[in-house]
C-alpha cells in the first residue's frame, strides 16, 4: 500500500506501508519447540550410533546377557508406556476444560515417571555394585551414556510436569497453559519413542547376541 505526501514540495516522495501478516498466537513457541525436538533427535541418533560402534567392546568384562534382566526392563518399559497413555487422557480432559481431571491424570503420569526412574536407578546401582561401571569397558561407557541421557530427560520432564501442574492450579487452563501442556505432551511421547528404541536395540538385541 502506498501513501502520497500532502506537501506539494514533497510530491515525488511516496511512503510505502507494509501490511504485516497475522500470526496465530503461540506459533513461534511451537516452531521453537519443534526445532528443539529435532536437535534432541540428533543427540540421541549420535548416542545410538556410538553404542552401535562400541556396544560389542566388552574388554573381557561382562556382556549384556550377563547384566540385563529383561523382566525388570520390561516392567520399566510398561511404566513409561502407561505414563504416555495417562498423559493422553490428561490432554483429552484438557480439551474439555476439566481442570480437576487434567490435574489427576498429570499426577498419575508423574507417578509412572517416578516409577520408571526408580527402576532405572536400581538397575544402575545393581550393575555398579557388580563392578560393571562406565569405566569398565566401551560397551558400559556407551550404555550408561545413552540410557542415562534418556533418564535425565525423563527427570527434566517430571520437573516440567510439576511446574505446569502448579501453573494450572493457579491460573487454570488458560491458552498459555494449554500450549505448554501440548509442548510437554510432544516431549513426553518423544521420550517414549526413544525408550522403545533403547529397549529393542540395547536390551533385547544385547541379550540375544
Amino acid at each position: 500500500m502506498s501513501v502520497a505526501v500532502a506537501n506539494p514540495k514533497d510530491a515525488d516522495l511516496v511512503f510505502h506501508v507494509v501490511d504485516e501478516h497475522a500470526h496465530p498466537e503461540g506459533s513461534s513457541t511451537m516452531l521453537g519447540f519443534w526445532l528443539y525436538l529435532m536437535s534432541d533427535c540428533l543427540i540421541f541418533a549420535i548416542l545410538f550410533a556410538t553404542y552401535g560402534v562400541l556396544g560389542s567392546n566388552y574388554a573381557a568384562g561382562p556382556a549384556p546377557k550377563d547384566l540385563f534382566d529383561l523382566k525388570l526392563v520390561a516392567l520399566n518399559t510398561a511404566m513409561l508406556l502407561l505414563s504416555s497413555i495417562t498423559y493422553g487422557f490428561a490432554m483429552l480432559t484438557m480439551e474439555k476444560r476439566q481442570v480437576g481431571a487434567t490435574q489427576m491424570w498429570l499426577a498419575i503420569t508423574g507417578l509412572f515417571g517416578l516409577a520408571f526412574l526408580s527402576i532405572e536407578l536400581y538397575e544402575f546401582h545393581h550393575m555398579i555394585h557388580e563392578g560393571a561401571t562406565p569405566q569398565r569397558s566401551a560397551f558400559l561407557s556407551s550404555f550408561f551414556t545413552l540410557v542415562g541421557t534418556h533418564g535425565l530427560h525423563v527427570t527434566f520432564g517430571i520437573i516440567w510436569l510439576v511446574t505446569l501442574m502448579t501453573q494450572v492450579a493457579r491460573k487454570g487452563l488458560i491458552e498459555a497453559n494449554r500450549r505448554r501442556l501440548m509442548c510437554l505432551s510432544m516431549f513426553w511421547h518423544f521420550l517414549d519413542v526413544v525408550w522403545i528404541g533403547v529397549f529393542t536395540f540395547v536390551y533385547l538385541l544385547g541379550v540375544l547376541r
